[in-house]
């Protein structure tokens, strides 16, 4: 019976001293993804300047999450005069594992932060004192992107009036807090493909939009659904929403046409004729004020790439309102 007990001890001993050892390893070494790139100076032309504006407000939507959105008002668009100040609170009553406040990307925000430490948060999810950030900022797609668009994000958030703001601290639940610090990776930027080759350049555009991060179904952090083929449940004060398949199957924009997709995008795009919507109406975490700004052009390359992924037939029911 002594054997056996000390056989015991011995086991849970072990267990315990694995489990702290995890938890060290995980609080202390990670996330592991490199030092920031000490020489990268962003050079802020006007032209690279105008790019990062185009790409923050209507590709990669910095602006829309860092700013606080009005959910007042049909696929909720940043509040006027809350631009760039972050404020956004994203948390448990969405279904997110924990308390997740956008921080203020003014110089306000950033100023004491240089272009490398910028660099590696947009593209990795690491902040300046080595802290990872939740992926409702969708890093790990922006890691993929060329390093001359995420350049000229920086450039141009550089140029935004600094506004002073007193936002709380992020708290992710635990255990997410020690899950969160293994999402981190390193970058894999790529290579802009060039305009002319219509489905590459338009899959470029869906990974810095970070299509596939709503319109693929997940659970608990898992891809569970398949590409771009939507399913992937939000939490509304209203309802569930779910997002749409995109895939050229007849169950998703299979009977679109290309004039048909891009005035999709541009009906949005006068905030004055969005309409208001009720806390229990249809509504939508979509952005679809902030994407109809982008051009035609790069629409029109949205949607070839579109029409060669894998058509998936998944009906998908957009809003269950709650009963």
């Amino acid at each position: 019976m002594k054997k056996l007990l000390k056989i015991g001890i011995a086991l849970v001993s072990i267990i315990l001293f694995t489990v702290i050892a995890g938890i060290l390893y995980v609080s202390y070494a990670l996330p592991n993804v490199g030092p920031p790139p000490q020489d990268l100076k962003v050079t802020a032309t006007a032209e690279k300047i105008a790019r990062g504006k185009y790409l923050a407000y209507h590709v990669l939507q910095c602006i829309d999450c860092h700013s606080q959105r009005d959910f007042s008002i049909f696929s909720g668009p940043p509040r006027m005069g809350t631009e760039a100040q972050g404020g956004e609170r994203f948390d448990q009553t969405m279904g997110f594992p924990g308390i997740f406040i956008s921080p203020n990307i003014t110089p306000a925000g950033i100023g004491d932060w240089t272009d490398g430490e910028l660099y590696r948060l947009i593209t990795t999810g690491v902040r300046k004192n080595g802290d990872p950030i939740f992926p409702v900022m969708p890093f790990e797609s922006y890691g993929k992107l060329d390093p001359d668009d995420i350049e000229a994000v920086i450039a141009y958030i550089r140029t935004l009036q600094p506004t002073a703001t007193n936002h709380p601290e992020s708290a992710p639940d635990f255990p997410f807090n020690l899950i969160m610090r293994t999402l981190p990776k390193k970058a894999m930027p790529e290579k802009k493909p060039l305009p002319e080759d219509q489905v590459a350049y338009g899959k470029y555009l869906v990974t810095a939009s970070a299509c596939n991060d709503c319109h693929t179904k997940s659970e608990n952090g898992t891809v569970t659904g398949e590409l771009l083929a939507g399913g992937r449940e939000f939490l509304l004060p209203g309802g569930v929403l779910t997002s749409s398949n995109i895939t050229p199957h007849e169950t998703g924009i299979g009977a679109w046409n290309r004039e048909m997709f891009i005035n999709r995008f541009k009906s949005y795009q006068n905030h004055e004729d969005l309409p208001r919507v009720g806390p229990m109406d249809f509504q939508t975490i979509m952005p679809w004020y902030m994407y109809s700004g982008m051009t035609e052009d790069d629409l029109s390359a949205i949607y070839a790439y579109l029409r060669s992924i894998n058509p998936v037939d998944n009906k998908v029911i957009p809003f269950k309102p709650n009963s």
